[in-house]
């Protein structure tokens, strides 16, 4: 990752991106020492929805069975 102030930035802004593109090199750019901005190489990968949080939830219990528990919206 290379941190680059925002003056620097312009002067050097297509070499820049060369370098994001060609070594895949994440760019921060700073404001007087504080990042403002990240320049990141484009994927041209797909979004797939479906599947994505696969494996990622963990069943304790059966979760269709009742909870026994009173709602403020049962209550008349």
């Amino acid at each position: 990752m290379i941190q680059i102030s925002a003056g620097e930035f312009k002067a050097k802004c297509l070499k820049l991106m060369d370098l994001a593109e060609q070594k895949h090199e994440t760019i921060i750019i700073t404001k007087r020492g504080v990042p403002v901005a990240k320049l990141v190489p484009y994927e041209d990968k797909p979004l797939h929805l479906f599947g994505f949080l696969k494996n990622s939830v963990i069943v304790k219990e059966d979760i269709i069975k009742p909870i026994n528990e009173n709602w403020d919206a049962e209550k008349s």
